[in-house]
């Protein structure tokens, strides 16, 4: 069970704080539920306590797998055999995992596929989602801002060309 003040992360929404835990009525059922204030978007999210694992929530990584992560954005080969549907649903499916190795193979594998060719619209929003989502992370792992967090992903994937890929 999760405590207020934990930081979470919740995929396809990105990381967040436990704010509270409030208890509300709906269609004459009392449920409890946690607000999250995710760092995306600035939005604050009520999610039930008993549904938290089925959405995937988790507590964010502790700071040496974040860092083995960061060091992974280079390592590996993606396939060049998917068409862009395929690989389409693959990476959607990384992404709604919740699993922030699967989530970097995506940023990897795009931007690796980047310098070979321009990437198409879906490819660039996946991306940039993608970036989005881990850079969210890296903010409440190492307790550094936006602009921190970005600069640390930027490093990682690829310190001499990821200028113009990162936002």
């Amino acid at each position: 069970m999760f405590q207020v003040g934990d930081k979470v992360f919740y995929p396809m929404h990105g990381a967040g704080v436990i704010e509270a835990m409030e208890e509300k009525e709906f269609l004459g059922e009392k449920h409890l539920y946690y607000v999250l204030n995710m760092l995306l978007k600035e939005l604050n999210i009520m999610v039930p306590v008993e549904k938290m694992s089925a959405l995937g929530i988790r507590k964010v990584v502790e700071a040496d797998i974040l860092e083995n992560v960061l060091a992974a954005l280079r390592e590996g080969q993606r396939d060049t055999a998917l068409n862009a549907a395929q690989r389409y649903k693959l990476h959607t499916e990384k992404m709604k995992s919740g699993d922030i190795y699967e989530q970097s193979e995506v940023i990897r594998d795009l931007v690796g596929m980047s310098k070979e060719k321009v990437l198409g619209t879906s490819d660039k929003v996946m991306l940039d989602n993608a970036q989005q989502l881990l850079i969210s992370e890296i903010e409440l792992v190492k307790d550094v801002d936006t602009e921190q967090a970005t600069e640390l992903l930027k490093q990682a994937v690829c310190p001499e060309e990821m200028s113009e890929i990162v936002p």
